[in-house]
């Protein structure tokens, strides 16, 4: 499944390249914040009640590829993305450590000079998801749909850009029994209620290839 969505980002990249006024490529990188997520306790005994994730700042570096026609683009993606977010258990906190690969594809407006927004779906391919102090699980879920929603606005100026997008999972909820140490975080056996994954990306830009890489991006026809 994996290479046959990324031979159809390639396909699509080639066919409206044939069209295009413009065609650019680069490296991007930057802070993610991953949000959601909730753990509620099983074993009264030990803790009565439910923790929810607090995001840790995690980091992300991937490339791209842009084709523009117009004010209108397409823009495919592949980036990498180390993520963690935090449940403060009654005794000693527990991070969860998320690797995952994910391929947007987006469809943008230039709304203004160096302004465009964008939205679009992504695959997303969970690599590795831990939690500290879960004692038989070696994997963690995450999601159980392979999809998200991206949304956002960037800023191009000459090579450099920056860009703000929010990822919404499409997973549904689902429930995951958990064994922690109790001894360690005072919380035993739990649910994990909800494990759904949603982001705050901020990413940095840079063109590698493409017109107009030491000018300002083009002004607004009026």
């Amino acid at each position: 499944m994996n290479k046959s969505f990324l031979c159809l980002l390639l396909i699509l990249g080639f066919s409206f390249s044939g069209f295009s006024q413009e065609f650019s490529y680069g490296l991007k990188g930057g802070v993610s914040y991953a949000l959601g997520g909730t753990i509620t306790s099983t074993q009264e005994r030990y803790f009565d009640g439910s923790v929810d994730a607090t995001p840790k700042t995690g980091f992300h570096g991937g490339a791209f590829l842009q084709v523009n026609w117009g004010k209108f683009f397409v823009r495919p993606e592949f980036v990498y993305s180390s993520l963690e977010r935090e449940y403060a258990f009654p005794r000693k906190p527990s991070v969860q450590a998320i690797e995952k690969f994910d391929i947007p594809l987006l469809i943008g407006y230039n709304i203004w000079g160096p302004v465009d927004i964008y939205a679009g779906g992504s695959y997303s391919n969970i690599q590795k998801s831990t939690l500290e102090g879960e004692e038989h699980l070696d994997r963690v879920v995450v999601e159980n749909f392979p999809i998200n929603a991206h949304a956002g606005v960037k800023l191009e100026f000459g090579r450099f850009g920056i860009d703000f997008r929010y990822d919404h999972s499409l997973s549904s909820q689902e429930l995951q029994n958990l064994d922690l140490i109790n001894s360690e975080y005072g919380i035993n056996e739990a649910v994990h209620e909800d494990s759904r994954m949603n982001q705050f990306i901020v990413s940095v830009t840079f063109k590698i290839g493409g017109p107009g890489l030491n000018e300002r991006r083009r002004r607004a026809c009026y």
